[in-house]
This record gives C-alpha cells, sequence and structure tokens, in this order.
C-alpha cells in the first residue's frame, strides 16, 4: 500500500488508554489514517466514540481491524501498511487473572513477531510494558524511585508477560548491534498506576480513583485497605498518552522507559482529594487486605523518571493531586447528569 499519508497501527485501541491515544492522533495528524487493532473482548467502540469527542477529534474516521493479536501476520502486515510508527497496547490487564499460559500466550508471543517485523522494517515501535515488571525490588523497603535496572522479580504472572516483553526488546537491541551496529527504534513505556477519562467500562481493573469515586458518589465510605498508607504512582492518561505519542518521534532514544508522575500518592490522599472535589468529608472505611493478595501486592511504587526525561525529552505534566481533584469533579458531573437522566 502507497500513500502519501502517514499510517499509525494501534493495537488495544478500543481499551481505555488506547482509546485516547487514538483520539490524540486523530485529533494532532487529521490527514493520517489509523488502523486499530482490537477483539474487544474488554475494549468497546464507545470508548473510541467517547475519547474523539473528549479530545475534539472529530468522529471516528479510521479503520477497525478487529482480530486478535494472536491471528495476525505481522511482517506482511506491517509491511503492506507502511506505517509511520505502531503502537502496541493490546494485551491481558487484569492482573487476577492466573491462567500462566493464557496470559503468556496473549501477551508476550504476539509481540514477538510484532518486535520482530518492526525491527526488520525499520518502522518505529513503542510498546505498553508495566511497573508490574518491578514486583518489590528493595528500593520499595527504602521508599524511593524506581530505576530501570529494578525490573525483573514480577509477583503475578501479568507482570512476568510484561517483563518477558522487556527481555524480547533486549534481545532485539543486541542482535541488532551486531549485525546492524545500531538499535532499532522500540521504546518500551513502563506504565505506572493509569487513571482518568474513558476507563468506565474497566469493571474491576479501574484505577482506585475512578472506584472509589464512584463509592462516594453513590453515598458510601471509600473502602480502602488499612490504614491507607499504601503509597503509589498515580499518573493521569493524559501525561501517558502524551509520552506514548513522544517516544515515536525521532528524537526519541531506543530503549526501556518508565512513565509515572514520579511521585507517590497514598490511599488516604486519593480520598483526601476526592473529598474536595465533591466538597465531602467522607472518611475511608479500613479493610483488611484479602489474605491471598498480600504477597503480590505492591505496597509502594514510585517511578525513577530521570531516564525517560533524558532519553524522550518528556516529563509529566499533571500534578497527581489536582488531576484526581479535576477527575473526580467530572465524574460528579457525569454522575448526576446519568441520574438526572433516569429520574
Amino acid at each position: 500500500m502507497s500513500t502519501t499519508n502517514p499510517v499509525y497501527i494501534i493495537t488495544g485501541g478500543a481499551g481505555f488508554i488506547g482509546a485516547n491515544l487514538v483520539a490524540r492522533l486523530q485529533r494532532d495528524e487529521p490527514e493520517a489514517r489509523l488502523y486499530v487493532v482490537d477483539d474487544f473482548s474488554t475494549g468497546s467502540y464507545a470508548n473510541i466514540v467517547e475519547a474523539c469527542n473528549r479530545h475534539n477529534a472529530g468522529p471516528f474516521r479510521g479503520t477497525i481491524m478487529p482480530d486478535s493479536i494472536t491471528d495476525l501476520n505481522w511482517q506482511p502486515a506491517i509491511m503492506g501498511l507502511a506505517p509511520k510508527a505502531v503502537f502496541h497496547l493490546a494485551a491481558i490487564t487484569d492482573t487476577l487473572v492466573l491462567d500462566e499460559k493464557k496470559m503468556i500466550s496473549v501477551n508476550t508471543e504476539p509481540f514477538i513477531d510484532i518486535i520482530d517485523a518492526c525491527a526488520e522494517s525499520d518502522i518505529p515501535l513503542v510498546y505498553a510494558s508495566s511497573a508490574a515488571t518491578y514486583g518489590t525490588p528493595p528500593q520499595a523497603a527504602q521508599e524511593t524511585p524506581f530505576p530501570i535496572e529494578a525490573a525483573g522479580n514480577p509477583m503475578n504472572v501479568y507482570g512476568f508477560s510484561k517483563w518477558l516483553m522487556d527481555v524480547e526488546t533486549t534481545r532485539v537491541f543486541e542482535t541488532s548491534l551486531i549485525d546492524a551496529g545500531k538499535l532499532p527504534h522500540v521504546v518500551g513505556l513502563r506504565y505506572f498506576n493509569v487513571f482518568g477519562p474513558g476507563e468506565t467500562r474497566k469493571g474491576k481493573m479501574a484505577s482506585m480513583v475512578y472506584n472509589l469515586t464512584q463509592q462516594m458518589l453513590s453515598g458510601n465510605n471509600p473502602k480502602i485497605f488499612e490504614h491507607g498508607q499504601h503509597q503509589r504512582d498515580q499518573v493521569h492518561v493524559d501525561d501517558v498518552v502524551s509520552c506514548t505519542l513522544a517516544a515515536a518521534k525521532s528524537t526519541a532514544k531506543p530503549g526501556i522507559y518508565n512513565l509515572g508522575s514520579g511521585s507517590i500518592t497514598t490511599f488516604n490522599d486519593i480520598v483526601d482529594a476526592i473529598n474536595d472535589a465533591l466538597g465531602t468529608s467522607m472518611p475511608p472505611d479500613y479493610i483488611p487486605m484479602p489474605e491471598q493478595m498480600v504477597n503480590s501486592y505492591q505496597h509502594y511504587t514510585c517511578a525513577d523518571m530521570s531516564e525517560t526525561k533524558s532519553g524522550l525529552g518528556w516529563e509529566p505534566a499533571m500534578v497527581p493531586a489536582e488531576a484526581i481533584r479535576q477527575y473526580a469533579a467530572q465524574l460528579a458531573q457525569d454522575f448526576q447528569k446519568a441520574t438526572a437522566s433516569h429520574a
């Protein structure tokens, strides 16, 4: 296929982050042709429609390929479409899935074909890795940011599947240096705790910010693990999309990077920010963590963003507490509209 207009392939483009990415691409490059690969096992067309409206991108004008990433033959697909970049976000993202064969078959195996095809065709590839690749490194006990090299001891099979993607990236880099003397344009982004507009259909896997806000809007005290001191790196989806786009630019240095806010927010902080947004003073109900979660739960996460700034020329623009307040206020407006429409 030959075209003068840029082409982008976005896997998982009907999901939470993917739909926001699709909308930003269409808004910022209206002449581009977007190919969304998504089997809609967890995503929805409505995510794309709503994201395009939210970003003032106009009605979606791209092409939907309702395929599983495991079913596509990536080499001819990439050669035929000749994309300007491939954004690979499709994955099983439910961290509670315990089927190890399924998780690795979906998250890791197709990635090998995708990265090989992009490297051979000299097509930029940006993919979603995860903070779950870190597990609980020594920095967690020290309560210091996680450097890239601290990853490799994930605590669940989801994190392990993402770690295998990073391992594959390292393999491709090493092979390329030997064969061609330069690195292919591959960037892995370890997403930390992402929240923001577009996650309504994620259900139990929606962010804590979203779920706590919904609880409070329904008149219930927010339930958090006792005693609310768990610390997480919360990052707004708009920052995530911005960094993901920056990673595809020609100025980006190939590599694996953290994508977070670079700061910590406790569960109590989240509740305080939501109360500020809603004009309420609802105290949290502290609940014990289920025993099966204790050994696989990351009680502390924080992204060391220094390499992201130097390698991608990007740093977060949004302060988590303020972003949480804005998001909770928007959720409250949506809740009020929905309540009024059913009255």
